[in-house]
């Protein structure tokens, strides 16, 4: 579900017209609806209402702090692969017991930070990085929480890029190593085992993949136990898909989700610990922009746009789908037309969608790429020394522009000359 519908002829952010917004803040830029953001959270937490849980938001998804703040005052978590994302958790108010720490390749420094933070715990994802955070720890005199993320070699059938849970990704410690892994945590100074944890990939549209996975986890957490190692919670990570697609891509509902999970791991009475991203933030974005040019081609049309690679890197980067809207509703019986969408960045790869069949748009006229925030702004960039795009948040019928553009000027300005340069 979205709140974004038209009005009067006009695509709207929940009661905003995107084509006012644009005439304010320009195009490109984000939109971001609260509705959709407090509902999507709501849905996954209420379907495990009863169980002792805790729903971290993935925060790599979108990592702005209105819409942090947002998701923390409803009661989330956060899951963080970074120290920048630490310090934007500790910005937005997050309780150091609501963060989990996951990723490859934390460093010394973040480690500190996190075990000064008194973060709830630690995904560990390697044997050097336990070694490592026993050193840290025990140097500060600290204890560090730890789950060893168990990679279980599930196949979760989700694009090559977004996978992470079989024996070849570079994620986690395999599920065949890991009675041995949790034998040395148990032997490491500064070391405290509370979990287990697990993490398959992104845009999971199936349960079958979970479900094979969590049969895993719910086995070996039975046998850790009985090795004597106290797993008081297990970590599922995320991957619920979003219908990107609409009618052929649909995803489990949490609901069914939740049952799965009990039914799984419910014998275990431990806590879970969730770390959904894309299913709270994907369907409560959007990215509008202008076309500039229709240009024709032999045998081709392109609509030639302002908005980037830079800005939204998903198609170019994972061949991702992404719907179409134009802000002026189109009339039952409009014309359409077949083009490729692209932007002014100089790669061919700059796409926003190929071979699309839409609505016939002319230069000049707005549209909004659906399904756009998850992934969206956190992976902009300012490649071409194009502008970073603004981010605005909607609440019925208030906006507030919640990052603000970073133009060229800016830009040029984080470079300096060399001292030879000055004369």
């Amino acid at each position: 579900m979205h709140h974004f519908t038209y009005k009067g002829g006009v695509l709207h952010a929940e009661d905003v017209s995107l084509a006012e917004l644009a005439a304010r803040v320009g195009t490109p830029f984000y939109a971001y609806a609260q509705a959709t953001l407090s509902r999507h959270y709501r849905v996954f937490d209420d379907a495990f209402a009863g169980d002792d849980h805790l729903v971290c938001f993935a925060m790599k998804a979108n990592s702005n702090q209105a819409v942090l703040k947002l998701l923390a005052g409803l009661g989330a978590g956060m899951d963080i692969v970074s120290g920048g994302e630490l310090k934007r958790a500790q910005a937005a108010g997050v309780a150091g017991g609501k963060i989990v720490f996951s990723g490859v390749g934390k460093t010394e420094e973040e480690m500190r930070a996190a075990l000064a933070h008194g973060i709830r715990c630690f995904n560990v994802e390697s044997l050097p990085e336990l070694r490592r955070l026993s050193q840290v720890a025990r140097a500060m005199g600290r204890t560090a929480p730890v789950a060893l993320r168990i990679n279980p070699d599930v196949d979760a059938k989700t694009h090559e890029k977004i996978a992470t849970g079989r024996k070849a990704d570079k994620f986690g410690i395999s599920w065949t190593r890991a009675l041995e892994a949790y034998a040395l945590a148990a032997g490491l100074p500064g070391i405290a085992v509370t979990g287990l944890a697990t993490h398959i990939g992104s845009q999971i549209t199936d349960l079958q993949p979970f479900e094979q996975a969590y049969s895993l986890m719910a086995e070996l957490a039975t046998r850790l136990r009985e090795a004597g190692h106290d797993i008081r919670h297990v970590d599922l990570g995320g991957g619920l898909g979003v219908p990107y697609r609409g009618d052929t891509d649909i995803p489990p509902h949490p609901d069914d989700y939740a049952a799965m999970v009990r039914r799984l791991l419910g014998h275990l009475d431990v806590a879970y610990i969730f770390e959904p991203g894309r299913m709270i933030a994907a369907n409560a974005g959007v990215l509008v922009g202008r076309v500039l040019y229709v240009k024709e081609a032999e045998g081709k049309t392109f609509l030639i746009t302002d908005v980037g690679m830079n800005d939204l890197l998903r198609p170019t980067l994972y061949e991702a789908f992404h719907h179409i809207q134009p802000l002026a509703e189109p009339e039952p019986d409009a014309p359409m037309m077949s083009a490729d969408v692209v932007g002014p960045v100089c790669e061919t790869g700059d796409y926003i969608a190929r071979e699309r069949r839409l609505p016939q748009m002319k230069e000049g006229d707005l549209f909004a790429v659906m399904t756009a925030g998850a992934y969206g702004a956190v992976m902009a960039g300012t490649y071409n020394t194009r502008a970073l795009v603004p981010e605005v948040l909607v609440n019925g019928a208030d906006h507030a522009v919640v990052r603000r553009r970073f133009d060229e000027e800016r830009i040029v300005g984080l470079d300096s000359l060399a001292p030879w340069q000055m004369a």
